[in-house]
């Protein structure tokens, strides 16, 4: 994994013309919460220091990441609208697939539509609506219910 990192590293940007994903932290372990390793990005407006949100990759398997979800992301709302979360976690591809990804779960609250059609941009599948049990609500910042979507990485280039 740490040569990956490095490789990442090396250079921390993804860039699709519009937005550029930029590698802000590479520590996001919380063995609390059952994840073992991960990224997040800053997203910015192409060639620029204009912060638009992030994008993090959590990578591992646990009772609380099954409410998280493997990938996480937000929007500033000046930036909102125009699709980034979704180009976002497409150019999170290279990535995901160097580390053989088959599929990952993003999670929202059934009432953040805008997050749910980011889903759906990705031909994501939604896979349930669950509980959120009490234990885990403080992580999932209150939410009472999740919705757990499922991405099927594409495989090839």
């Amino acid at each position: 994994m740490r040569k990956l990192l490095r490789l990442f590293s090396r250079k921390a940007t993804f860039s699709d013309g519009e937005i550029d994903l930029i590698l802000s932290n590479e520590d996001v372990a919380d063995a609390e919460c059952g994840i073992r390793d991960g990224y997040t990005f800053c997203i910015h407006k192409h060639d620029t220091q204009k912060y638009a949100g992030y994008v993090s990759l959590r990578l591992g398997e646990s009772p609380a990441l099954f409410y998280l979800g493997h990938i996480g992301y937000r929007i500033e709302p000046e930036y909102r609208g125009h699709g980034y979360a979704a180009r976002a976690c497409r150019m999170m591809l290279p990535l995901l697939k160097r580390l053989h990804l088959g599929s990952i779960v993003i999670t929202n609250n059934p009432d953040n539509i805008p997050s749910r059609k980011t889903c759906e941009k990705l031909g994501c599948t939604l896979e349930s609506i669950v509980p959120v049990p009490q234990e885990y609500r403080l992580i999932c910042a209150g939410a009472t219910k999740k919705c757990r979507y499922i991405w099927r990485i594409p495989q090839g280039e």
